[in-house]
């Protein structure tokens, strides 16, 4: 197989103990949360129309499949604005995105204050968005999720500074960066955002390892998935192009090392599931507990369904992509 026009996927998820589900109130709230978003009109017609065929709400119902409603339209408005905040730092500078970063963070921080005349629409998109899930979610959770939105808006500028400067990272400080600027975890604070976990449960070793190991598969997933993509634009801040880069790999070689590297996250996650919930404890709040640890298995399997059932990686090929793993590599645009 030639590296120069075709490379082959790894099923990283062969052996995954979560199968796919779509949350049944899923095309009510996809419309409501769709036309929300058009409504701040925050893209030209063109890019709008590129935006939906990405379908974030399809995500958000995968990675929700049991919320109500009223919960599920505060992860697909999350999920519409975050994607939003990453398709307008993707072209910005440093100093561009720690602007549009820091609107997002003073939104979520003073929900009720009016934002300023001739800011960026996104301050008004996260004012809105978190008014409504304040509304029904916990207090301890609301922190939660802010404090992971801090981390991630941060790790944003930070990946732009590196396009700025054209830093090449070797694969640890790689890794680093991406498991805040993957925007995963702002997420998975979305899980329990409003149900009362058990008291010291997320600082507990083994829940925070499960956590840290299911934010490396999406964003391994996800970096697996966009890299053609990618790499067609120039963009190579992408742990494809980052393994080639430092191990002197080619691509077949380098999604072999990844793959690897993958399956070794997914061993661990599930070893370290079954003990956690041998051990949790008998307590009113345990079933929000054991619905957080679901909660993050069907994420990883959310992550890997949307990245072929949307058009954002692979047009309308991905259905026969999952199925065949057979990628043609797109030239690089000039």
């Amino acid at each position: 197989m030639s590296n120069s026009q075709l490379f082959m996927l790894p099923d990283t998820l062969r052996s995954w103990s979560w199968k796919r589900k779509l949350n049944p109130n899923h095309e009510k709230v996809k419309a409501e949360s769709d036309a929300w978003l058009e409504s701040f009109h925050a893209f030209s017609p063109k890019a709008q129309d590129a935006f939906d065929r990405c379908d974030f709400s399809l995500l958000a119902s995968l990675a929700y499949p049991n919320a109500s409603a009223e919960h599920l339209r505060t992860d697909c408005d999350a999920m519409n604005l975050f994607f939003l905040f990453d398709e307008y730092t993707d072209v910005c500078d440093a100093r561009e995105a720690r602007q549009l970063a820091d609107i997002v963070m003073d939104a979520l921080r003073n929900p009720d204050l009016p934002r300023p005349q001739n800011e960026s629409v996104v301050g008004e998109i996260t004012k809105q968005f978190w008014q409504r899930a304040k509304k029904t979610s916990i207090e301890h959770a609301q922190k939660v999720f802010i404090e992971a939105c801090d981390s991630y808006t941060t790790s944003v500028v930070e990946q732009a500074e590196n396009r700025e400067k054209h830093r090449t990272p070797d694969i640890e400080t790689f890794l680093a960066i991406r498991r805040n600027d993957a925007g995963v975890r702002p997420f998975f604070a979305l899980l329990h955002l409003y149900s009362e976990l058990p008291e010291g449960f997320l600082s507990d070793p083994l829940v925070e390892l499960v956590l840290s190991l299911a934010v490396d598969m999406v964003a391994i997933g996800n970096d697996i998935c966009s890299y053609n993509v990618e790499q067609a634009r120039g963009d190579n801040f992408n742990m494809v192009s980052i393994v080639m880069n430092n191990m002197g790999l080619n691509l077949d070689e380098a999604l072999l090392w990844i793959s690897d590297f993958h399956d070794e996250r997914v061993e661990l996650f599930q070893e370290t599931y079954a003990v956690i919930r041998k051990t949790l404890p008998i307590s009113e709040r345990t079933e929000a507990a054991v619905s957080f640890l679901e909660g993050l298995g069907n994420w990883v399997r959310a992550n890997d369904c949307w990245s072929f059932e949307s058009e954002r990686y692979f047009g309308q090929k991905g259905a026969e992509i999952q199925s065949s793993r057979i990628v043609e590599l797109l030239s690089r645009s000039t």
